[in-house]
This record gives C-alpha cells, sequence and structure tokens, in this order.
C-alpha cells in the first residue's frame, strides 16, 4: 500500500493507493498498449498491401489499354502500307499501259510510214514505165513483205 498527500489550497488530501492494483494497472496499460501497437502495425501493413495490390491492378490496366493502342496503331500503319503499295502498283500499270500504248502507236506510224514510202515508190515506178516506150516489150511483177519490223517490196520486170 502507498501513502499520498495533496494539498488543495487550505485542504490537505490523504490517498491511500493500493500497489499492486496501480502496477497491474500499469502492466495492463503497457499490455494495452503493446496490443494496440500490434493492432496498429497489423492495419498498416494490410493497408500498405491493399494499396500496393490497387497500384498493380491499375498498372495492369494501363499497361493493357496501351497493348490496345499499340496494337490498333500497327494495324492502321499496316493499312495505310497496303493502301500505299496498292496505289504504286496501280501507278505502275497504268504506266506501263501508257507506255506500251505509246510503243504500239510509234510502231503503227512507222509501219505506215514504210508503206507510204513503197507506195510512192510503186507510183514514181508506175508513172515512168507507163511513160516509157516499151512497156509493151516487158511486165511487171511485184510482190510485197510485210513483217513487224519490216515492209519489203520486190518489183521485176521480165521481158517476153
Amino acid at each position: 500500500m502507498g501513502l499520498r498527500f495533496c494539498t488543495h489550497g487550505n485542504l490537505i488530501v490523504l490517498v491511500i493507493e493500493d500497489v499492486e492494483r496501480t502496477e497491474w494497472k500499469k502492466t495492463e496499460k503497457q499490455k494495452l498498449e503493446k496490443t494496440l501497437k500490434k493492432q496498429t502495425k497489423a492495419a498498416t501493413e494490410i493497408q500498405a498491401w491493399w494499396r500496393g495490390t490497387l497500384v498493380r491492378r491499375t498498372l495492369l490496366h494501363a499497361a493493357l489499354r496501351a497493348c490496345i493502342i499499340q496494337r490498333w496503331w500497327r494495324l492502321t500503319l499496316d493499312s495505310l502500307l497496303q493502301k500505299k503499295r496498292r496505289q504504286a502498283l496501280v501507278t505502275y500499270a497504268n504506266t506501263v499501259r501508257a507506255v506500251v500504248k505509246i510503243q504500239s502507236l510509234v510502231r503503227m506510224w512507222r509501219i505506215h510510214w514504210r508503206y507510204r514510202q513503197v507506195l510512192n515508190a510503186i507510183y514514181v515506178i508506175q508513172c515512168h514505165w507507163q511513160c516509157h516506150n516499151c512497156h509493151t516489150c516487158a511486165l511487171l511483177r511485184g510482190h510485197c513483205v510485210v513483217t513487224a519490223t519490216h515492209l519489203q517490196f520486190h518489183i521485176e520486170i521480165i521481158n517476153p
């Protein structure tokens, strides 16, 4: 037991305490504080785990969204590349078609020009032959060969 004196102004108060009870209260208080600290630490760990879970979940969702956006962008780039390739192929085909058409027209013009030259030569020969004195003495025989690149004309004068 413990004895304690307290003064309040003119009043003296005598307090008798039970030491064992006070020590028991102190140990109980310490036990409660230890339990409270353990519970606080456990609660802090649970909160940290939960916050970490939320952060990891948020990061996972962000990574999935980034993956979806990247996949969409790659598909978009691929479709643009396919369009460019298709357009280049169409342009090439049109160019080749135009070149072939021009080549065909030039070849046709060259053959026509050669043909006109041969006709002019034939007309000149016919005019001279008709004006010649002995046109009854000989015969003209002509032979024409037309190939893809040449036009040949052979005239023979045959004396009977």
